[in-house]
């Protein structure tokens, strides 16, 4: 199936998802088969959204796992508002898998997000700590027996810029301490992503993909099909590599009217799958 056929595909399926209806027998898709991953959304995509409107959204696209942001539930929220929390999504049929990402920039912090994933009730930190707080973080993992996923940011920062930053400041600590893999991050820096994916894959345990104009620091979020990313051999990479975390779609174009992009983000990102 060449990329046309995707996006065609892809904006089809996008466009009944959003009305929420199903495609008839005769022109249905092939059923998929078992992947080892889920998708899901990170929560940063609904930033200029309250929580109710994000997860009414994300049962319309079939999107069953956020990675919670605290514009969404405070990371000083009592046991009330938590409740209160988990209350809607269980409405929605959405799970938070993760809280995050996270900045971590004093101990105080560093402990905080800790105490907080786990009121929450989560197993997953997203993070973004600064270096030297690396071995509090490390003795936190092994005591609450949390995963920490470091988030990647690109050329835009000198902080976790790529994946083989993390990992030259993990490799030596604990292996729950990983790392969250954005492929338009990734991209940006001018990598050739499978093989950068490949290399640091055992240690990657969660990631946000969405696709993106340029491989450089210019690149910007686009509909998934309309950038430069092959999402085919990037699924197909992931899937041989048993990858059993979350793709979380961040989409951060449009982000006050993002409906429409992300879906069909969501549908051209089906399409693929259903032919792997």
């Amino acid at each position: 199936m060449n990329r046309r056929c995707f996006v065609k595909s892809a904006l089809g399926l996008a466009g009944l998802l959003a009305l929420g209806s199903a495609p008839s027998t005769a022109s249905a898709a092939p059923v998929r088969k078992a992947l080892p991953f889920r998708m899901g959304c990170a929560g940063y995509t609904f930033v200029k959204y309250d929580l109710e409107t994000a997860l009414q959204m994300m049962k319309r696209l079939d999107i069953r796992y956020m990675s919670l942001k605290d514009f969404h539930l405070p990371i000083n929220a009592d046991a009330e508002k938590i409740a209160e929390v988990l209350a809607l999504f269980k409405k929605y049929g959405v799970s938070p898998y993760a809280v995050g990402p996270i900045y971590m920039n004093s101990e105080a912090e560093v402990k905080n997000a800790f105490a907080y994933a786990k009121r929450v009730g989560v197993k997953m930190i997203v993070a973004i700590p600064k270096y030297e707080l690396l071995p509090l973080v490390d003795e936190l993992v092994k005591e609450y027996d949390f995963k920490v996923a470091i988030h990647i940011h690109g050329p835009d920062t000198q902080l976790f810029p790529d994946a083989t930053d993390v990992w030259k400041h993990i490799e030596k600590l604990d292996s729950r301490i990983g790392i969250c893999y954005d492929i338009a991050h990734t991209v940006r820096t001018g990598v050739d992503l499978i093989e950068d994916y490949k290399k640091y894959s055992s240690r990657i345990y969660d990631m946000h993909i969405r696709d993106v104009t340029q491989a450089n620091k210019s690149g910007h979020c686009i509909e998934a099909g309309r950038g430069i990313i092959d999402f085919r051999p990037f699924f197909a990479a992931i899937t041989e590599t048993n990858y059993t975390g979350v793709c979380s779609v961040e989409y951060e174009k449009d982000m006050s009217d993002i409906l429409p992009g992300l879906a069909e983000t969501v549908g051209y990102f089906n399409a693929i799958l259903n032919y792997l």
